[in-house]
């Protein structure tokens, strides 16, 4: 389903929706026990926003129903944009995100379904590299530097066999060919991922501030709606690139990344390893668990090319019954359990047992 905005009093009645028929779950079934106690808890719990996080959704409402068969959870991976603006106007009592809500956001206080004033609960719960994907026939993987990806995207670098990319690849028999780049056209946390890695990295070809929205500047190439949008406009072109969540790359061609003097193929060991030598964003709430990634990063090993999406809700919210309700269902994701068959679903990296343990004290601040 999809949301539009509205006030906060249509947004707390359509919150009434999210209604449970006893109080919380019994004692022993927390998120990620495995006991056969029965569950009590019921109802229906609203989400949506980053398709990136599609994989582990699925994978995730699967195993929480299967433990709570009364309970219904639904998630509309509609992008990270529509997933803020729904959570924002109270249309869901979740969100995800491929990126923390801004500092001018948190000041502006205006989440529909949380008691005004308590801030939010930002979880980074879904660790995942973003690949560079490409279809061009005979050609598997490429390596290349920051310069010449952002060149591509920029429409610099418009043909397969520019000396960029030549030089960098000896070995690959690189067609006269023209690049069609493909770009998300909605508002998308892993395009602000993406164009974050480009203008730190290679400031001088893109010269462009990292943004959710593709910069109106850059012309040519393709836009495609959501992740599966991408993957499917690469897949069926020829000579096409773009940028996707790795769990979606299937048998696409994919790019490694010079970092420092070495050339990283994307891997979940790789995004898990440039997260954990990041620091925590400044100035965040107690329940706020952002990351300021350091794309610039030559460490050996890491993928800098990498999202964090978040869950974000409410410390304290109007409706009580859904604060039971996103209670339960975070405190099972950023489980070992949880993450675990996130890992198997998506590809993702578990988060550290540092941020797993974070992210549960987060938790226990909703109410």
């Amino acid at each position: 389903m999809k949301f539009t905005k509205f006030g906060r009093v249509a947004a707390v009645a359509a919150l009434a929706a999210l209604t449970l028929t006893s109080c919380a779950a019994n004692e022993g079934t927390a998120a990620g026990d495995s006991t056969d106690v029965e569950s009590k808890l019921t109802g229906t719990l609203v989400g949506g926003g980053a398709s990136s996080q599609q994989s582990a959704q699925e994978a995730w409402v699967a195993a929480f129903q299967g433990m709570h068969p009364d309970v219904t959870v639904e998630y509309d991976p509609a992008g990270s944009g529509a997933g803020r603006d729904t959570f924002i106007a109270g249309g869901s009592a979740f969100a995800g995100s491929d990126r923390a809500f801004k500092d001018e956001e948190l000041a502006e206080d205006n989440f529909a379904a949380c008691v005004p004033g308590t801030g939010l609960v930002e979880l980074p719960a879904y660790i995942s590299p973003i690949a560079v994907v490409f279809n061009l026939e005979g050609v598997d993987s490429l390596n290349l530097d920051p310069a010449t990806i952002a060149g591509i995207f920029a429409g610099t670098i418009t043909n397969w066999n520019d000396e960029a990319i030549v030089s960098q690849n000896p070995d690959a028999e690189l067609p006269d060919q023209a690049i069609t780049p493909v770009h998300r056209a909605d508002d998308s946390g892993t395009t602000e991922n993406f164009t974050d890695y480009l203008n730190v990295t290679a400031p001088d070809v893109w010269t462009w501030e990292a943004d959710g929205v593709w910069p109106d500047a850059v012309t040519g190439g393709e836009a495609a709606q959501q992740t599966s949008g991408v993957i499917d406009a690469v897949t069926s072109g020829t000579g096409t690139i773009g940028y996707a969540d790795a769990s979606r790359a299937g048998d696409l061609g994919t790019i490694s990344v010079k970092v420092g003097e070495e050339y990283v193929p994307y891997s979940a060991e790789a995004a898990a390893a440039i997260v954990d030598a990041s620091p925590a964003a400044e100035g965040r709430g107690e329940g706020d668990l952002a990351i300021e990634l350091d794309r610039a990063s030559t460490e050996a090993g890491v993928y800098p090319i990498v999202l964090i999406s978040y869950l974000i809700g409410c410390t304290e919210y109007e409706d009580a019954d859904s604060a039971k309700l996103v209670k339960e269902y975070f405190s099972y994701i950023v489980s070992e359990d949880g993450q675990k068959v996130s890992a198997e679903a998506a590809g993702s990296a578990p988060i550290s047992s540092d941020i797993a343990e974070k992210s549960a004290a987060a938790i226990e601040l909703i109410k």
